[in-house]
């Protein structure tokens, strides 16, 4: 079994209840071809380096995902055909990193200044 971070952007327009759904399509894609979702992480809204398909925005789901190649390739053509996913991008890695929160830092700085008024 490899493991793999693969990374989804569902267009700006896409409500909660339907990146919910993107979710559980896609983790329910792996276990059905005999791989393992580790971590999902939903990293919210976020704005885009440049325009894709005319969208500034994009909300990014990650998951950590054990699994064999063939179950990737399975995921990525489902991906291909969805029209709600701007772009998606899968990496092999060689262990898992469960410590860095790459988007709490923003969070934690929002809360504490929203405190202090």
């Amino acid at each position: 079994m490899n493991l793999y971070e693969h990374t989804i952007i569902a267009r700006q327009d896409t409500s909660p209840a339907e990146i919910k759904q993107l979710t559980e399509k896609y983790s329910k894609i792996v276990e059905k071809n005999e791989g393992e979702i580790v971590k999902t992480e939903n990293w919210g809204l976020l704005n885009l380096s440049h325009l894709i398909k005319k969208n500034k925005k994009g909300s990014y789901i990650h998951f950590k995902i054990k699994a064999k190649g063939s179950v990737i390739g399975e995921l990525e053509k489902n991906e291909a055909l969805d029209k709600k996913l701007l772009r998606y991008l899968t990496v092999k890695v060689k262990k898992f990193d469960f410590e860095a929160n790459y988007f709490s830092n923003k969070d934690e700085k929002e809360k504490k200044e929203n405190t202090k008024d």
